[in-house]
């Protein structure tokens, strides 16, 4: 027999707020249970799975869109669509990480020279954003 839970217990198995879910549900990435006699909808441990996985996917800078799109993912080419996702956010991800290099040195470069050349009145990084 399956476990069920409701909502609230999902969110915190899975770590999230019920919010999310409710989320996940109107981006079509989580599926609504139908609404039983009872009146409260149950969800299976698969959900908590599931949950886990988008938050998990999320966390490496996958989109809602890309996510669906790996959800939806089965059979032999799974693996080589999801590695080729994966490719590309990688080197989305290492672009990224070459301009936030440059906007830090350029940073501390502003910095530095606030605190060695600072006058009254003058602000060397407003003073170099001018030029």
């Amino acid at each position: 027999m399956k476990s069920r839970m409701t909502i609230g217990r999902l969110a915190e198995a899975a770590g999230v707020g019920v919010e999310t879910i409710r989320f996940y549900q109107r981006a079509g990435l989580l599926p609504e249970p139908k609404r039983p006699l009872s009146g409260y909808r149950e969800y299976a441990a698969e959900d908590v799975q599931r949950v886990r996985f988008i938050k998990r996917s999320q966390a490496l800078g996958f989109s809602l869109h890309d996510i669906a799109g790996l959800l939806k993912l089965d059979g032999p080419q799974t693996c080589n669509l999801t590695h080729e996702l994966a490719l590309n956010k990688l080197h989305l991800v290492e672009e990224k990480i070459v301009a936030l290099t440059s906007i830090r040195d350029a940073l501390r470069q502003m910095v530095r020279q606030c605190e060695l050349k600072h006058k009254r009145g003058t602000c060397p990084i407003i003073q170099s954003l001018i030029d």
